[in-house]
């Protein structure tokens, strides 16, 4: 196969290695061609006709994150993100990647009602005994490494929140209307940051739509190399959203991919114009509330809070400030630091299913340092980073969206409490 990159993408990079200990896989593995820049060099071999695609080319370039550490640590200003965006789609295209299986995955969790009673399957398989089972009988290790990755990150979801949507709100002599996107598995497993995000909006002053008609936003897809429906999702997306001027996300992989509708559909005749105009009004909610006077009164949470940075909101959307800032405005919260706090948790979408060995290594790694930090509450802004981290979290640390906090301050409801 022809292989299609952007030479000067590849002519960016100086190969001065800036970029090796910002990247998760090269950090665990110290393997060159587990790096950006060994990654850049394949890409460059394979676009000149000097080393087949299938293979090694495709092994290391599949095995990336996508979690992108590496531009904004790179001095030249390479753009990573656009090299593994375009070679990603080929791959899909035309060396088969596990076909069958990514097939099923992308089958069940762009789609709610799917994934709604796949949960449904899920609580059966704990409350009936099945897991305990399984567990027991030493079943679990026998099974394949993609098999365990996803038992173990089902979530500890609820039936009434299975069966109920998350609502609008409105303060108290209205004001500023935002739309709430509440995406495809963040709807079904996270419905309470869902919940809580309409409630901390409305309590700050915001009247919350939530679009009925709104589903996956293409974040999963993209990310995966599957470009064409990715643009579907974001047609979509941007239909059922046409009227609103801000738009919030809860999830940072979907707000990344939601930013970047201009650039994914700067082709398309009929919707580059709309996508462009669309990707300026979405906000993270940490952005949203950062940009709003603080009008509910906070009540005390006395506790230390180790915040993770997800990737796709501190690398992709540049987003590290806001989201410590709403931590901060909750009176008894002490921020703690944690180390290598910048090294990803192997979630990255649907990367801890395709790749569950180098997840694990990650996901490991990750819950080790938030744990050396003694923390009462572990916080992160992204649906992926919170089931990852809670697999491989061991003491109970309780693990929550920033926002759940600030509502449970706001409502005068303890930390460990339900919503």
């Amino acid at each position: 196969m022809a292989f299609d990159v952007d030479r000067a993408l590849l002519d960016e990079c100086v190969h001065c290695g800036f970029c090796l200990p910002t990247c998760p896989t090269y950090v665990v593995t110290g393997d060159e061609a587990e790096s950006p820049r060994g990654r850049i060099y394949l890409m460059d071999l394979a676009s000149r006709g000097e080393a087949p695609v299938a293979g090694p080319v495709t092994q290391h370039l599949d095995s990336c994150l996508g979690c992108l550490a590496c531009v904004p640590a790179c001095p030249s200003g390479v753009r990573y993100n656009a090299l593994i965006e375009s070679a990603r789609p080929q791959l899909d295209r035309e060396v088969p990647l596990d076909r069958f299986f990514r097939t099923a995955v992308f089958a069940l969790f762009p789609y709610p009602r799917r994934l709604r009673a796949a949960a449904l399957g899920g609580l059966l398989y704990r409350r009936l005994g099945i897991q305990w089972l399984t567990h027991r009988s030493g079943l679990l290790g026998r099974l394949p490494a993609r098999a365990r990755a996803l038992e173990g990150l089902l979530p500890p979801v609820r039936v009434k929140d299975l069966f109920s949507r998350t609502r609008g709100a409105e303060p108290a002599g209205g004001g500023r209307t935002v739309a709430l996107l509440t995406g495809c598995a963040q709807r079904v497993f996270f419905k309470p940051v869902n919940d809580a995000t309409a409630r901390v909006l409305a309590a700050e002053g915001c009247n919350v739509a939530v679009p009925r008609r709104q589903g996956c936003c293409g974040a999963l897809s993209l990310h995966t190399g599957r470009d064409v429906e990715a643009r579907e999702f974001a047609r979509r997306t941007i239909d059922a959203f046409e009227g609103y001027d801000t738009v919030v996300v809860n999830v940072a992989g979907c707000g990344s991919v939601l930013k970047e509708y201009g650039e994914l559909l700067h082709d398309d005749p009929r919707y580059a114009e709309r996508a462009a105009a669309f990707a300026g009004r979405v906000r993270d909610v940490s952005e949203v509330l950062a940009e709003l006077e603080p009008v509910a009164p906070r009540h005390p949470l006395p506790l230390r809070v180790a915040y993770h940075d997800a990737c796709h909101l501190a690398n992709a959307q540049r987003i590290t400030r806001e989201p410590r800032d709403v931590l901060r405005s909750i009176p008894g919260v002490e921020l703690v630091d944690v180390p290598e706090e910048k090294i990803c948790c192997g979630s990255a979408g649907v990367y801890n299913l395709l790749q569950p060995d180098m997840a694990e290594q990650l996901g490991r790694r990750k819950a080790e340092n938030l744990a050396s930090a003694r923390p009462d509450v572990i916080a992160t802004g992204n649906a992926g980073c919170l089931l990852q981290i809670r697999r491989y979290t061991e003491d109970g640390t309780p693990i929550m969206h920033p926002v759940e906090l600030l509502d449970r301050s706001i409502r005068g409801a303890a930390a460990e409490t339900a919503p």
